[in-house]
C-alpha cells in the first residue's frame, strides 16, 4: 500500500529533521549524508502533498523501536491500524473532492447563467455558449476531421491552465478525440474564425476533472481560433 510504506519511510525524515521548525542543522559530510537526506527531502515532500495527519514524535519512535527488533506492536497489528489509516485517509479525500465539485457546480451553473445574457453570447441546445470574436471564410470541420488550432483555456475565475499561444506552437487534433464541448464548438466555427468557448461542466472534463488546475464540475473558458482543417 502506498501510504504505508511513505509512513514507513517517513520516519527517516523525521530523524533527520529532529522535528524542529524550518530547515534541519545538519551538515552533509558524505554522499552517503547527502543521499540520506535527499531520500527524507523527497519522503516529506510526498507525506506533505498526501496531507498525512501524524505525530512527528512517534514517527520516529516507530522507526528506532523497529530498527531495534523491539516494536510494541504486532506485525497483524501494525497491518490492520495502517489499513484503517488508509482507509480514512482515502474516505476523507473523496469526502473533500465531494464538497469542492459540489461547490464547483453551482460557481459553474450561476456564471453560466449571468454570461448567457451578455452581449453576442450565443447558447446552444447542449449548453454550449460561444461569442465570435472574428469570423473566417473557410470551411467547417466535421467530427472526423482533424483540425490545427491556437487556444488559450483558463477558469472561470481567470487561471489559465493551457495556452498553445504560450507555447508558440499550434495544436492539431482529431474533433472526435476531445471533450465534447471541443468537438461541438469547433464544428460552429469556419477556418479563419476566433470563438470564444464557454463549456459547462458536462461538456468538459465533468465529475472527474482534468488533475491539476481542472477539479471536478469545473467550468472551462477557451479562446480558440481555427487556422486549418488538416487533411
Amino acid at each position: 500500500m502506498k501510504v504505508v510504506l511513505t509512513i514507513a519511510m517517513a520516519a527517516v525524515l523525521t530523524i533527520a529533521c529532529n522535528a524542529q521548525s524550518g530547515a534541519s542543522n545538519v551538515d552533509l559530510k558524505s554522499d552517503k549524508d547527502s543521499a540520506s537526506y535527499a531520500i527524507g527531502t523527497n519522503i516529506g515532500q510526498s507525506m506533505k502533498q498526501q496531507g498525512l495527519d501524524v505525530d512527528a514524535d512517534l514517527l520516529s519512535a516507530g522507526l528506532r523501536d523497529a530498527l531495534k527488533g523491539e516494536s510494541k506492536l504486532t506485525d497483524d497489528q501494525v497491518r490492520a491500524i495502517l489499513m484503517a489509516f488508509q482507509e480514512k485517509a482515502m474516505r476523507q479525500a473523496d469526502e473533500k473532492r465531494m464538497k469542492e465539485g459540489e461547490e464547483a457546480i453551482k460557481k459553474a451553473t450561476d456564471f453560466l447563467a449571468a454570461n448567457k445574457s451578455k452581449p453576442g453570447v450565443m447558447t446552444t441546445p447542449s449548453g454550449l455558449q460561444y461569442k465570435v470574436i472574428k469570423e473566417g471564410t473557410g470551411a467547417k470541420p466535421k467530427a472526423t476531421d482533424q483540425v490545427k488550432v491556437h487556444y488559450t483555456g483558463t477558469l472561470i475565475d481567470g487561471t489559465k491552465f493551457d495556452s498553445s499561444v504560450d507555447r508558440g506552437e499550434p495544436a492539431t487534433f482529431g474533433l472526435n478525440q476531445v471533450i465534447p464541448g471541443w468537438t461541438e464548438g469547433l464544428q460552429l466555427m469556419t477556418v479563419g474564425s476566433k470563438y470564444m468557448l464557454y463549456l459547462p461542466p458536462s461538456l468538459g472534463y465533468g465529475e472527474q476533472g482534468a488533475g491539476g488546475s481542472i477539479g471536478p464540475n469545473q467550468a472551462l473558458i477557451f479562446e480558440v481560433e481555427l487556422l486549418e482543417i488538416v487533411k
